[in-house]
């Protein structure tokens, strides 16, 4: 859709400009004024001037060698330079001449008035009303507020053929359904008010940053092709306190005028967090969220404006702002499974140019977890790397690496592992490989490399799924663990010794054993009790304990002795089968990057 924007200047603009004008005129312009009115004449001329008595004021100005005087009715102002003259003091005093120190600011004091107060003052005038017609033409009107600070400035989206359209978003299925009934409202509205239904006044977006809830937003205007009013709600933030709730009233005016239309609030987060009863006080923010909620109460039945709005921590909102009534509907926008990574990927690769042997489906299968923007990111990473390597097209080696650079970064050209440390890293990854391969329910290895990633990886061992997996068993996590355990465990087989590179294997084992046992209720000890609650979903999944110190005393010990015992079974496989290891890593070290199919045959053979 395209956008409506109104070109902007900051206040601080026009005051500067205001500054550098009275600068320059005091500097350069008055000066050169002034100079303007006096006479240079010789020093011939003033004596006989003297001599006539036609001089009437005089200042000797001994610094800058010269003489200013005037006529003897005071209307023209000469000077002249001076000459070694004994007797100069008593010629004038003899010629009736009044000697002054300011002689040029008293010669003309209506111009000086004029320059000095008037001049200024115009300027001023000028200058203002300029102002005041870019503000109030940015604040729509003439019933603007004052420099337009009480304005909402949201965003208006115009009708478009080339809009975002339901087709353009993928992955989304359940929330394209719930929304579509909106769009089909805005159509017909008629159709509800015969059975008495009403639609919901305000649709709440939930779900992790870069799932597309924005552009679902976009879409439904696309389709209804009604006005779309877009603000974020860090916008309604302001310096004064009442500014935010007046841009809420300003927004909500706007739209009732424009009905039937669809206003969407990104992050609302931003205001519309949880007040803290706090006794007194003037929070700007709370007071945002007061008129917020006032103006969602006052919309009439079917008024045909739908509120919009879109958050990542739906649980910090206030509960008076998500009660029926406000925020009627709830729609979860989630990362998408197989079928939707799949159906995203088709989006965006029709604005490229791919191989007709390219398989999605598989692309899909290695980017398990991955948002509809990283999606999007991946496929434009493969085109790039395209135009680098010089080929019209994109291939599927491309997309692949693409995931890769998405995941671990790009990779380090200049990057020199010595002899030992690159051995070291061959090890470390087959031994990830190796233990992952001789367990039952584990992924299937898709590529080991030690190529060094910006990210900081040395090397890593990829394992895709066969399909998608909403569940998982307690072996299958303890296998995982032992997997992650298996890059040190090579390690002691092999060197008797450690190195700094699992630290990430162990914080990933570490946080699966807590896991295990604080929040899935596989701890034989605390049977079904959570002792770990998700604080933030969306944003990293962040817990808090809810236990006892003596509780979370034992909870360690447990994660210990789970990641030990794992990590033991990690060395007896390995040990059992040393010679494959030792196979695999001398194979691997050789040709840095081997695939999943290359390493089941050394496995097998």
């Amino acid at each position: 859709m395209n956008e409506v924007k109104r070109p902007k200047k900051p206040l601080i603009y026009y005051y500067v400009i205001v500054i550098l004008i009275l600068m320059l005129f005091n500097f350069l312009a008055m000066p050169w004024l002034m100079q303007r009115q006096i006479q240079q004449v010789d020093y011939g001329t003033f004596i006989s001037m003297t001599e006539e008595g036609d001089i009437g004021q005089v200042e000797i100005q001994s610094q800058d060698n010269q003489i200013v005087f005037t006529d003897k009715d005071n209307k023209n102002v000469y000077k002249t330079g001076m000459m070694d003259d004994p007797d100069l003091t008593q010629r004038l005093y003899d010629s009736g001449a009044k000697f002054s120190s300011e002689i040029i600011e008293q010669m003309s004091p209506w111009l000086s008035f004029l320059l000095t107060w008037i001049l200024p003052i115009i300027i001023f005038i000028g200058i203002g009303q300029y102002m005041s017609k870019k503000l109030m033409q940015r604040a729509g009107g003439a019933n603007s507020m004052a420099f337009g600070m009480g304005k909402s400035n949201a965003k208006v989206y115009v009708k478009s053929s080339e809009g975002i359209r339901f087709s353009d978003v993928a992955g989304e299925d359940e929330a394209k359904e719930n929304l579509t009934e909106i769009v089909d409202y805005l159509h017909n509205p008629n159709k509800y008010k015969e059975v008495g239904a009403s639609m919901p006044k305000g649709i709440l977006l939930v779900g992790p940053p870069g799932t597309g809830k924005t552009m679902l937003a976009k879409a439904v205007a696309g389709e209804a092709n009604v006005p779309f009013f877009s603000m974020s709600g860090s916008e309604f933030v302001e310096m004064f306190v009442g500014m935010g709730a007046a841009k809420v009233r300003d927004l909500f005016q706007q739209a009732k005028e424009k009905a039937p239309c669809i206003v969407f609030i990104d992050e609302i987060d931003a205001i519309g967090k949880k007040r803290e009863g706090q006794i007194g006080g003037n929070d700007e923010r709370e007071q945002t969220l007061n008129q917020l909620l006032t103006e969602m109460d006052g919309f009439e039945e079917n008024s045909g404006v739908i509120l919009l709005a879109a958050t990542n921590r739906p649980e910090s909102l206030d509960p008076a702002l998500t009660r029926p009534g406000r925020f009627d509907r709830r729609v979860p926008v989630e990362l998408p499974d197989l079928k939707g990574r799949e159906e995203i990927l088709k989006v965006h690769a029709r604005k490229i140019k791919i191989a007709p042997d390219v398989d999605l489906y598989k692309i899909a299968r290695m980017a398990s977890g991955a948002s509809g923007a990283e999606l999007a990111n991946m496929i434009n990473e493969a085109a790039l790397r395209a135009v680098r390597s010089g080929r019209k097209s994109v291939t599927q080696a491309d997309l692949e690496e693409s995931i890769e650079v998405v995941i671990a970064g790009y990779q380090k050209k200049n990057a020199i592992l010595t002899d030992k440390e690159k051995m070291i890293v061959s090890y470390h990854e087959i031994g990830h490989a190796l233990v992952a391969a001789m367990q039952s329910h584990s992924a299937p290895v898709q590529k080991i490399t030690i190529v060094p990633r910006t990210s900081g990886a040395l090397g890593y061992t990829m394992q895709v799924d066969e399909g998608e997996h909403y569940l998982m068993s307690k072996e299958e996590i303890e296998n995982k663990i032992a997997t992650l355990t298996g890059g040190r465990a090579a390690e002691e087989v092999v060197l008797g010794s450690v190195t700094t590179g699992a630290s990430n294997d162990i914080e990933q084992a570490t946080k699966l054993s807590r896991a295990m046992i604080t929040r899935y209720g596989m701890s034989e000890e605390f049977d079904m009790v959570a002792m770990e609650t998700v604080t933030n979903q969306y944003l990293g999944g962040d817990t808090s304990l809810a236990c006892s110190a003596e509780t979370q005393r034992e909870i360690d010990k447990q994660v210990v002795a789970l990641v030990k015992k794992q990590h033991e079974k990690a060395l007896q496989i390995l040990t059992e089968n040393r010679q494959k290891l030792d196979e695999l890593a001398k194979y691997l070290y050789e040709k840095e990057t081997i695939t999943g199919e290359e390493f089941m045959t050394i496995l097998n053979r």
